[in-house]
């Protein structure tokens, strides 16, 4: 084992003050619940409980040994305290990394998580459901507490109330006492004598219930709504988890989210994207009118401004709308239309064949459909 004055950090002729400060010091810092090392800690626990007993000390010093040249116990280097939670209470105040003397606090209920169904138009607007749960709720007829009605809860007799037991290990040095927590009584001190009929001592019952839920504008698919203290009910009357209300938001046959903003396909005939056009177009909030500007192409997008999603708790802010075009080429056209579309392209200077080899596009198409 490593120089018990090095595990401290103090010299061998340091004082009981300094060896208490620089033990103070390091226990803060290798204490498990504070993210330290446990078996670093131990080690400095066991090199401080030699170091402060003169006699133990004394013989660590003469011997290298705190129990002298036999080997023999020369004194309990233990003596003074009967649990190494109170000499934690004593340096930092009690409680002070959650294992002082008093009992541990009782279980909180579980979080507890459900989901909630919206359309995209439900999304957009906010609503207010009403969603079955099933989880446990303090029990009614001993009002949460475990006991049958007109008794209570007594003192744990495995712990004596304190809520933990100490346990015998040994070491180089002899024998350890650690602490955990009671078996018995699960840290809370107390024991029902009595159990509740109706919850079996558990202080909650599993139920059904119908909680109210104001989605608000905006939600997105998976995003969670906290209903503080709504949870699984805590045991025997400790505190109640959260319930998460978890949003699904289903696809929509014209729209597509991209976070706040939406896209969607518009068809436009092949005359209307030539000479332009106004139509008419579907929104989540309304039916709007888009221009169409003359010589419009496939691909071509228009973004319709503040007609997308709303931003969630955004003060009114929303996204945009992004429409994007398609141009649609006819495939099925009358005589009278073919000759109006070979005339045109006559004014234009395109080649129009009209039969055999190397038709034009024209030709080939009125033949391929049939006109």
């Amino acid at each position: 084992m490593r120089d018990l004055y090095e595990i401290l950090g103090v010299t061998a002729d340091a004082s009981d003050e300094e060896i208490k400060r620089s033990y103070r010091r390091k226990a803060r810092q290798l204490h498990p619940d504070a993210g330290g090392d446990g078996d670093g800690f131990k080690e400095l626990t066991t090199a401080y409980e030699v170091l402060k007993n003169p006699q133990a000390r004394a013989n660590y010093d003469r011997f290298g040994d705190p129990r002298g040249p036999s080997g023999a116990a020369a004194g309990d280097p233990f003596a003074g305290f009967g649990d190494l939670s109170d000499l934690i209470d004593t340096f930092f105040g009690g409680g002070g990394f959650g294992g002082g003397g008093s009992p541990r606090a009782r279980q909180g209920g579980r979080d507890a998580i459900v989901d909630v169904a919206l359309t995209l138009e439900e999304a957009a607007a906010g609503v207010r459901r009403e969603i079955d749960v099933h989880l446990s709720r303090a029990c009614e007829v001993c009002d949460g507490d475990g006991a049958r009605p007109g008794t209570s809860a007594v003192t744990c007799s495995t712990c004596g109330g304190v809520g933990k037991v100490q346990q015998v290990t040994r070491s180089v040095f002899g024998q350890m006492l650690t602490t955990g927590t009671c078996p018995t009584c699960r840290g809370t001190g107390s024991r029902i004598a009595e159990p509740c009929e109706a919850c079996g001592g558990e202080g909650r019952r599993e139920v059904t219930e119908v909680v109210t839920v104001d989605v608000p504008a905006g939600v997105d698919d998976g995003t969670r709504l906290k209903l503080h203290g709504r949870g699984e009910a805590g045991r025997r009357g400790a505190t109640s988890g959260d319930l998460y209300v978890r949003v699904r938001v289903a696809g929509h046959e014209t729209f597509r989210r991209d976070g706040n903003d939406l896209h969607c396909e518009l068809r436009i005939p092949m005359a209307q994207a030539t000479l332009g056009a106004e139509l008419k177009l579907p929104t989540l909030h309304g039916e709007e009118v888009v221009k169409v500007p003359a010589g419009t192409q496939t691909g071509h997008v228009l973004s319709l401004r503040r007609q997308g999603m709303p931003k969630l708790n955004g003060g009114g802010a929303r996204g945009d709308l992004h429409v994007h075009c398609r141009v649609e080429t006819p495939t099925r056209l009358t005589d009278e239309q073919v000759e109006l579309l070979r005339r045109f392209a006559e004014l234009r200077g395109e080649d129009t064949p009209t039969s055999g080899q190397g038709k034009g596009f024209l030709g080939r198409l009125r033949d391929a459909f049939d006109f």
